[in-house]
């Protein structure tokens, strides 16, 4: 079996393009693959087409060699952008490989660890930010059977805060904790907003809160700083999400104060390269978190992961939140259970793109949101 084509599709989510693709062989079998990277969308989808010669021919199979020559022998840096390309790529393969076999990827890589996935919601904030209004929203995410949530309270900070602001951000994350209880998970999100002094007083003010983790209060280009803010505060950093090597998660690890990582596997060389950094965090006793607020191919992927690996710890997901339509794309969609999504059971990821409805929704022009742009949480493209 031969690779023959790879084919892309460009999906028009309001508030992120996603970029989905599809290998195809001389078989007659075929693997979806997501390489969604916001803003960049067209510019990782021309990556894909660039890698299109160093990948035809090849058995997709060999998933190491395919990865090995992609990321090696293209001597480019090209970080988020390339690794994209890349694990569109790799994780369309995989699907490939489990089709063939008749077996889900998980099965592939180490089998069962779990018979279900501990689901957290994100995105389901869109309110104006004032306490009453998210603690509305969060009642709602709990009375929908979720767990855990996660949430930015923080606006449009940016470095520093102003104490008005600051004040309002702790207010905000008070309500939510008010409104569902001690038993429910909070992770607050930060969003890189802060340098290392503003993250740490944050960080103390979250304490009585008990979060389940901060996530990624200052920039990933700083591990020296995640980590002096992580033994600053008695509250979990998490972060990770925006690596793209080993050797960076090596750097993140290093001191042992990183214990909750934030893998996303389209930044990280898709299925099989986040299983290999999981188990350098589980080496550190740390679990992973694989991040998810791509498309729902991301999210299948994540939950072949999450399936497989024995550190992991708990699974966002954006869909319930994002438009109506997404729910007809694919051909299988996971139900959320007591807090916990169904793993797939079918060969493959455990889905197919349905190309009627891809097609119905075509890329939109607009700038995508932005994080620094007055209510951005209402996720809409501008």
């Amino acid at each position: 079996m031969k690779i023959t084509d790879i084919k892309t599709y460009l999906v028009g989510n309001p508030w992120k393009n996603w970029l989905f693709v599809r290998v195809e062989t001389d078989d007659g079998l075929h693997g979806i693959g997501e390489g969604t990277l916001g803003q960049l969308a067209r510019t990782v989808e021309a990556a894909v087409h660039d890698f299109k010669p160093f990948v035809l021919g090849f058995e997709p199979f060999q998933v190491e060699a395919i990865v090995e020559r992609l990321s090696r022998d293209v001597f480019a840096d090209g970080a988020q952008i390339k690794m994209c390309a890349i694990s569109a790529i790799e994780i369309a393969c995989w699907d490939i490989v489990g089709k063939a076999l008749g077996q889900p990827i998980y099965n592939l890589l180490g089998g069962l660890c779990r018979d279900r996935v501990r689901a957290y919601a994100n995105g389901w904030y869109r309110c104006p930010r004032q306490p009453q209004e998210f603690a509305q929203k969060a009642k709602e995410v709990v009375r929908m059977g979720y767990t855990a949530m996660k949430f930015d309270p923080f606006g449009t900070a940016w470095r520093r805060i102003d104490r008005a602001d600051e004040d309002l951000s702790m207010d905000i994350v008070a309500a939510v904790r008010e409104s569902v209880g001690r038993n429910i998970d909070l992770a607050i999100e930060a969003h890189a907003r802060f340098e290392v002094s503003t993250a740490i007083r944050i960080g103390k003010r979250l304490e009585p809160i008990a979060p389940a983790w901060y996530e990624d209060p200052i920039t990933h280009h700083n591990p020296r700083g995640i980590r002096e803010v992580a033994r600053r505060i008695n509250v979990p950093i998490g972060t990770g999400e925006s690596l793209t090597s080993r050797q960076q998660f090596v750097e993140l690890l290093r001191g042992n104060a990183i214990d909750i990582v934030t893998i996303e596997p389209l930044h990280v060389g898709g299925i099989l390269g986040s299983r290999k950094i999981a188990d350098l965090v589980d080496g550190h006793n740390g679990v992973i978190v694989p991040h998810s607020a791509q498309g729902p191919i991301c999210t299948l992927a994540c939950l072949q992961i999450a399936a497989c690996t024995p550190n992991f710890y708990m699974q966002e997901y954006f869909e319930p939140f994002n438009v109506t339509w997404e729910q007809d794309l694919l051909t299988w969609k996971p139900k959320l259970v007591e807090g916990n999504l169904e793993i797939p059971k079918t060969p493959g990821l455990g889905a197919d793109l349905i190309l009627e409805a891809v097609k119905a929704h075509p890329y939109h022009a607009e700038p995508d949101m932005a994080l620094w742009e007055k209510d951005w949480q209402f996720r809409r493209s501008k």
